[in-house]
């Protein structure tokens, strides 16, 4: 700027006269104050999309979690429906059984020569004989009536069975519809990101506010943290992983992409890694432990923290949809959130941290 003013005060020949020196400053003045208003302007213009781009990542994460909410119900009608069909094999073999009794008593009375009570008291002469026989005919009747009892109560299973099948694949009809329209809507949600996230991108032009983007993300970052650790408390057995080095899993199978350390943007560095995985996986906990924090974070997206004890905590970025809520206790292994691209990113992953009284430490030295 100096050399401009230089410029604007100076001639090749001498210094300017005072009243176009004068109008020289106002003019430098003005403009002062138009890139002034033009930086406000631009500064707005941020905090407008970095506002849209969290509208745009909790409309895919109330998507995601509605989707998530209709495949276990389909999972459980699938399953109910399943066990229906069980039921209904199963009656339908009592059924022919109870048939075939039925049928084998009837020839039985067929080949007795059709005798009723009246023709046997007529016909035997012996009182004994005439008792015995009428009790055993009386037994073959009561055999008879509890059959067709039987058989009469197994169609009405079976009807009620068949019924509740119906009701069922019309309910995994309806969630099967539910979900199409959930995923036409999240489609359209993850078009609406990118074209923000375009605008975002085609706002951050030199290296210079690249970096300064990324200060303000890290800065937010750890003023987050630094207000999780003041709160959180010991709790069931929280005792931490100082034992568990090179003995936990990653919180999802992929590729690191960014290492711990390695250099970000200028002179930051990662404090965590980033890892690629397909949009929708689990992301596990990597231990036991309290959701401290489960929000949209700036830069981070979707973000769940985990306090382990004795000063640990994980934390894990960029998802598409949260599974716990702020003091949900969690157990080794325990889906929290399903991967995403939430934040800005491009490309589906997880960012995960591990810290140690605040301070990050290699990921690496505890996940094998």
């Amino acid at each position: 700027m100096s050399g401009g003013l230089l410029c604007l005060l100076f001639s090749n020949t001498g210094v300017a006269a005072p009243d176009k020196t004068k109008q020289n400053l106002d003019d430098l003045k003005q403009q002062i104050v138009a890139e002034k208003q033009s930086l406000t302007k631009d500064n707005k213009q941020q905090q407008q999309l970095q506002s849209q781009l969290k509208k745009d990542d909790l409309a895919i994460a109330s998507n995601a979690q509605k989707i998530n909410a209709i495949s276990k119900d389909k999972a459980e009608v699938e399953k109910q429906l399943d066990k229906l069909g069980k039921q209904q094999a199963d009656l339908n073999r009592k059924r022919q059984q109870q048939e075939q009794v039925l049928a084998e008593q009837i020839r039985s009375a067929y080949y007795a020569g059709h005798h009723d009570y009246l023709k046997l008291l007529l016909n035997q002469q012996d009182p004994n004989e005439v008792s015995r026989n009428l009790t055993y005919y009386q037994y073959l009747n009561e055999a008879r009536v509890a059959s067709i009892d039987d058989y009469k109560s197994v169609i009405k299973d079976l009807l009620d069975v068949e019924r509740e099948q119906r009701q069922q694949a019309d309910k995994l009809s309806q969630l099967i519809d539910e979900q199409q329209q959930q995923k036409q809507a999240l489609e359209s949600n993850r078009k609406q990101r990118q074209a923000t996230l375009k605008q975002i991108n085609s706002k951050i032009l030199s290296s210079k506010q690249r970096l300064t983007k990324l200060e303000e993300e890290e800065k937010s970052l750890i003023q987050a943290l630094a207000r999780l650790q003041a709160m959180q408390q010991e709790a069931w057995e929280l005792n931490g992983l100082g034992k568990f080095k090179n003995k936990l899993q990653w919180p999802v199978q992929g590729r690191i992409t960014h290492a711990f350390g390695q250099r970000k943007q200028g002179y930051l560095r990662w404090k965590g890694v980033l890892m690629s995985a397909p949009v929708g996986k689990p992301v596990y906990t990597i231990h036991n432990g309290t959701v401290l924090f489960a929000d949209w974070l700036k830069g981070y997206g979707l973000v769940v923290v985990i306090d382990h004890g004795k000063g640990y905590m994980s934390l894990y970025g960029h998802n598409q949809t949260l599974l716990k809520k702020v003091g949900d206790r969690v157990e080794i292994g325990e889906p929290i959130a399903l991967v995403g691209q939430s934040g800005g990113q491009n490309k589906a992953g997880v960012y995960f941290e591990i810290r140690h009284k605040g301070k990050p430490v290699n990921p690496k030295h505890w996940c094998k």
